[in-house]
């Protein structure tokens, strides 16, 4: 049995916050009003000139129950985040020396920090969103190392996570300056999204291949991408069986628990050493010049 490093407060922490919600869920089916549990596990008021309001008072309860399911599995998730975040890596592992490394894992912490309060705090001021876009561009640089010599295409994959990121930060820098032109020049979301998945494709391979990543961390990775489209194409489905397609779809924004896990996991596990997988490593790229 593993043994973590924070694992009984973190366990205490995502056990209170089930409780609560557990209980919200209660009184939620019993008064028919969902909105204390809606905001204790989607973390934002609903918009009352949204069709959901309508579902959030003065309904009966019988009509309320499957959204208090899905509204219980929003937050069931996000628990399951703050135990998978909050426990730490395995205790008693010795940790890396490396400095490299170890700056990689308080980015990958820091990535993570950002994602969870970004579903606490959805409405970002435009710093907010630049220091963001800066510690995901951390993560990109000091990430670069290990998948060089892990996968084919580094320069391709720093091109792409930086863009990726910087983008973000210029749209909203420029938009506080009113440079529109440089705006719209930055402004480019289809290209930003290719070389999100691109970049993030490199990762979840490199990893992988390194070995000092475990398997689930890189399935939860992967279901941060493949989750929220699965879950797109049930909604119809689920509407017809009862479920509020507003409830739903708002729901759905819980699947960024699965990315806070992600990053957690890989903050956690980035200073064990790297074992080889069975799979050729590329050797490091000889300096130029």
């Amino acid at each position: 049995m593993r043994h973590y490093r924070w694992g009984v407060p973190a366990l205490v922490a995502a056990a209170a916050y089930c409780a609560v919600i557990v209980v919200a869920a209660a009184v939620a089916t019993a008064r028919g009003d969902i909105g204390v549990l809606w905001r204790l596990t989607l973390f934002f008021e609903a918009d009352e000139d949204a069709t959901v309001w309508d579902l959030l008072a003065n309904v009966d309860a019988t009509a309320v129950w499957p959204n208090v399911l899905v509204l219980l599995a929003a937050g069931g998730l996000w628990g399951w985040a703050l135990w998978q975040g909050l426990r730490g890596p395995v205790a008693g592992r010795p940790p890396a020396t490396d400095r490299g490394v170890l700056r990689l894992r308080v980015a990958f912490y820091a990535a993570a920090g950002s994602w969870l309060v970004s579903a606490v705090a959805p409405a970002w001021p435009w710093w907010a969103v630049v220091i963001d876009s800066l510690v995901m561009s951390a993560v990109v640089v000091l990430f670069h190392p290990v998948l060089r010599r892990a996968v084919g295409f580094p320069g391709l994959a720093l091109a792409a996570g930086l863009l990726t990121n910087t983008s973000v930060a210029a749209v909203e820098v420029f938009d506080v300056l009113g440079w529109r032109e440089a705006r719209r020049v930055a402004d480019m979301p289809d290209i930003s999204a290719l070389a999100s998945l691109i970049w993030t494709a490199l990762v979840f391979l490199t990893q992988w291949r390194d070995g000092r990543w475990r398997r689930a961390t890189v399935w939860y990775g992967i279901a941060s991408l493949v989750v929220p489209v699965a879950l797109l194409a049930l909604a119809v489905p689920l509407e017809i069986a009862g479920i509020s397609g507003d409830v739903y779809g708002c729901a759905i924004t819980a699947t960024d628990a699965l990315t806070v896990i992600w990053l957690a996991r890989s903050a956690h596990e980035v200073t064990g050493p790297p074992v080889p997988s069975g799979r050729p490593v590329l050797p490091p790229a000889r300096a130029s010049g």
